[in-house]
């Protein structure tokens, strides 16, 4: 278990009822949008400098859509994205435009989730590397590939590979590469996009460590998207869980893992491998469809598939609220609910 950071320090990004709707064209000449698809829907949380923030759910929540967002490969329908300098001042990345986002670009980068697509495989481990390095700083000739062989040494490889092409490494192998690409500009917040779901299992450890020692080494700061809650429970300081584009819980770590507050939380958390076989049964099995993004359900868009769903919850969206300091959850019931968490079982209750 990595051990908690950042609690005592300021807010270094305060994400503020962001929204990404994609717009849906019907076909035709014309191509007139005839709907829109909510990937984000008002989200809202904060991430303090030097911590690591876990954004999970299921495929297709906007987990990794919230992620672009911040780093402006999508332009949000929506929102604030409060960025805090290292001056102090606070910059709403959602108003930056042009080349005035090349200096927020240099500071915020993205670990990719695929190590084999996210590399140009027409391009060598120095040109991969070095190429953030050339558009950003202008660096060349010998400083250049000093400085990418110095990444190398970062994250764990060799600086004579710096002439080979990805094909020759392994998937594990090009995930550092990946990282390093990320980490050559010296930034402050990284948004790891699943950076250990395509590789074996056998070295997603390896990364997993290489990145809380780099985090202690450079002093970054993590939005870390993941859909395996057992890394998560291991890298991050605090998780937001999302549910169709909406967070429905926010807590630290060991809280969230310990006694969750919501109805889908716990389904998650249900799925976790148990080392004792009497809990295997006790798997909570969602029913239904996760709700279209394009036409959610009224009310609380998880009480569908809800096993403690109430008439209220059909025609009233919960709020995100506070209901323990720095516990905030979407539930109408949250506070008489008495959720099953991974370190405990309902016969313990």
């Amino acid at each position: 278990m990595t051990e908690r950071k950042g609690t005592e320090n300021g807010k270094l990004l305060q994400v503020q009822g962001l929204r990404m709707h994609f717009p849906i064209h019907k076909g035709g000449l014309l191509r007139r949008m005839v709907g829109r698809v909510k990937a984000v829907d008002g989200v809202n949380f904060y991430v303090r400098h030097g911590e690591t923030l876990g954004l999970v759910g299921e495929s297709g929540c906007g987990k990794t859509t919230t992620g672009r967002c911040i780093l402006r490969i999508y332009e949000p329908t929506d929102g604030q994205i409060l960025y805090r300098e290292v001056q102090g001042s606070t910059v709403d990345l959602t108003q930056v435009e042009g080349g005035a986002l090349d200096r927020y670009r240099k500071e915020i980068r993205m670990i990719f989730q695929d190590p084999y697509s996210s590399l140009n495989p027409r391009m060598t481990v120095l040109d991969i590397i070095g190429e953030p390095l050339r558009n950003f700083e202008g660096a060349s000739g010998g400083e250049l590939e000093d400085r990418v062989a110095e990444m190398l040494r970062r994250v764990g490889l060799r600086p004579e590979y710096i002439r080979r092409y990805p094909h020759a490494f392994s998937g594990g192998e090009r995930q550092r590469i990946g990282i390093a690409r990320a980490l050559a500009l010296s930034p402050r917040l990284v948004v790891a996009d699943e950076p250990v779901s395509a590789l074996d299992v056998s070295v997603r450890a390896q990364v997993l460590n290489l990145l809380v020692d780099l985090q202690d080494e450079l002093d970054l700061t993590y939005i870390f998207v993941a859909h395996d809650l057992s890394v998560v429970r291991y890298i991050c300081d605090r998780v937001t869980v999302m549910y169709v584009g909406k967070i429905v819980e926010l807590a630290e770590t060991e809280a969230l893992y310990r006694e969750p507050l919501h109805p889908y939380t716990e389904a998650l958390m249900s799925a976790l491998p148990k080392p004792d076989p009497r809990l295997r049964s006790e798997r909570i099995i969602l029913e239904g469809e996760v709700a279209d993004p394009a036409n959610p359900p009224s009310g609380c868009y998880f009480h569908p598939r809800c096993h403690y769903a109430q008439d209220k919850c059909t025609h009233i969206e919960p709020e995100l609220r506070e209901v323990q300091p720095g516990r905030y959850v979407a539930c109408h019931f949250a506070e008489e609910l008495s959720l099953r968490g991974v370190t405990r079982s309902r016969r313990d209750n």
